[in-house]
């Protein structure tokens, strides 16, 4: 087996994720936005059906900084941005780590449709930054960067791509399958693709539209590759509350540990401001321009190799 340090695919890649890391911040940077550091241990997590903490004594690592940053904001800090590791047990593929890491930044004032935005300027920032320009190959396939990208609603992903209807799918406990199968391996392939308005019920944190008939919320896709997660935020403390009692019963049904509710969360929730957040995996922003298709080629080490 050949050791790391002589293996110059490995080492271009990490010079590659260094580069990438250097330009988001940059980005942000410029904009005035404030790095912050939040704890990594935390008492209670976001109780989210779908996704498993992994503990650490009597509290949790952290599967997103989401809860902390939004105290923060309703503390008064009105633009902040943080990269760092996150945790969530039993995820292991060829796109998913135990440990990976996140960029993940909110605007006080911006919905959903204005992070679009952002998140194309961001991007097509950081891709120059490194020397691609205006486009990359990822698997033989061009990629335009050219603004703006694509969107299409979840709906009509459905009605394109899926052979059962969104309502049926949500019916049956087939969502996300249907999301990940039918639906994921069309999207971006020439181009960026945000996928927006999800059900209500697939917003956990998320606002929903006026009208409720969807959450303010979408998924960057890139070659088949989702990327980012981001919504336009729910800031009523009471409504919030009902979901994650939601959360947990759908958790405790599926046989899941319950969690403990992030009652500090939910206090400071009152004092924050309309904003919007997104979340942007780097590990797989890395795996883009560095034209793999393995999680494992962008990152220091991995769990077999510790």
């Amino acid at each position: 087996m050949i050791p790391y340090k002589q293996n110059p695919v490995f080492l271009k890649n990490l010079q590659l994720r260094a580069e990438i890391i250097q330009a988001l911040r940059n980005f942000f940077i410029k904009k005035n936005y404030l790095e912050i550091e939040t704890p990594y241990r935390i008492p209670a997590p976001a109780p989210e059906a779908n996704i498993d903490a992994v503990s650490s004594e009597t509290w949790f690592l952290h599967t997103s900084p989401e809860l902390c940053m939004k105290r923060l904001l309703a503390a008064g800090f009105s633009r902040i941005f943080q990269i760092c590791k996150c945790f969530r047990r039993g995820e292991r593929g060829n796109r998913h780590l135990p440990e990976f890491t996140i960029l993940e930044w909110y605007e006080a004032g911006f919905d959903y449709m204005d992070m679009m935005e952002q998140c194309e300027e961001l991007i097509c920032s950081a891709a120059c930054d490194i020397g691609f320009g205006s486009s990359f190959f990822f698997q033989g396939q061009n990629i335009d960067l050219k603004r703006p990208w694509d969107r299409i609603t979840v709906a009509e992903a459905f009605k394109r791509f899926s052979p059962v209807s969104m309502e049926n799918a949500l019916v049956s406990g087939s969502f996300d399958e249907m999301i990940g199968i039918e639906i994921e391996p069309h999207l971006g392939k020439e181009k960026p693709v945000f996928l927006y308005d999800y059900p209500a019920s697939c917003g956990a944190l998320a606002k929903l539209k006026p009208d409720k008939s969807a959450a303010e919320r979408f998924e960057l896709y890139i070659s088949g590759m989702e990327l980012c997660n981001a919504f336009t935020e729910l800031t009523d403390c009471k409504e919030q509350r009902k979901r994650f009692n939601k959360e947990q019963e759908m958790r405790g049904a599926s046989g899941k540990k319950e969690y403990p509710i992030p009652e500090k969360f939910l206090n400071d929730l009152e004092f924050m401001p309309d904003a919007s957040g997104n979340a942007l995996g780097i590990d797989r922003l890395v795996m883009l321009f560095a034209d793999t298709v393995k999680i494992d080629d962008v990152v220091a080490f991995v769990p077999e190799n510790l």
